[in-house]
């Protein structure tokens, strides 16, 4: 099995690797290399569609702090957060009407990737869109607004490389530092479902297809 070491080479080389890797980073945790790739067409072409129906905005915490890391949603149920707090809503709050379906292309990756992975019968109902410019991060937390923990979360990544922080169950754990570029897909469930994660500060790049951005669709399922 190819180890983590190969994010070393150039983003070229990786693309056009054949068979994607999977490393696991512990009990319930695993990151396929590449799984992505094979459906970039798709993938970028229903972002695309989602986000003129929903654009993506900077969301604000409960305590006041506009987020670095500009978001929207698409499936039956759309994570927001604003001064009242965190939570999942059927409407757009901004469009005032429900989120885009989720694309065919979204699912059928999540549902193969966490089928990859060691978890069958995943069903995701939303798929958080982050776009992260140079300098945007987003801060260890856990994802636990959902009502279902048994069901895992997959997290695709699509442009400019990013350092992934898994910590553990705890917030003072210990965390690795994951090197995820164009194509990788995380994901963790089970035991390690609600680990400790964020995304350290974006270094500035240039991707050949998506520009000086990294977008990561996270998907969960949320009813």
């Amino acid at each position: 099995m190819p180890t983590r070491g190969v994010m070393n080479t150039s983003l070229f080389e990786m693309e056009t690797a054949a068979p994607p890797s999977r490393d696991i980073l512990g009990t319930g945790t695993a990151v396929l290399a590449g799984f992505a790739l094979d459906a970039e067409e798709e993938l970028l072409s229903s972002l695309k569609d989602v986000i003129e129906r929903s654009p993506l905005r900077n969301m604000v915490t409960p305590s006041g702090f506009r987020m670095s890391v500009a978001m929207s949603n698409c499936g039956s149920l759309g994570w927001v957060t604003d001064r009242t707090g965190y939570r999942y809503d059927v409407i757009d709050p901004e469009a005032n009407r429900p989120w885009p379906a989720m694309p065919t292309a979204f699912r059928h990756l999540a549902i193969s990737a966490a089928e990859e992975a060691g978890f069958s019968n995943f069903i995701p109902d939303t798929c958080l869109i982050n776009r992260y410019e140079p300098g945007a991060r987003l801060s260890l937390h856990q994802d636990k607004n959902e009502r279902d923990f048994t069901q895992p979360i997959v997290s695709v990544s699509l442009g400019l490389p990013a350092t992934f922080l898994f910590g553990g169950l705890e917030r003072g754990d210990k965390t690795q530092r994951i090197q995820v570029i164009h194509g990788d897909v995380l994901v963790w469930g089970g035991s390690a479902r609600l680990r400790y994660h964020g995304i350290a500060p974006l270094k500035d790049g240039e991707h050949p297809r998506i520009g000086r951005v990294r977008y990561n669709l996270t998907f969960r399922n949320a009813s």
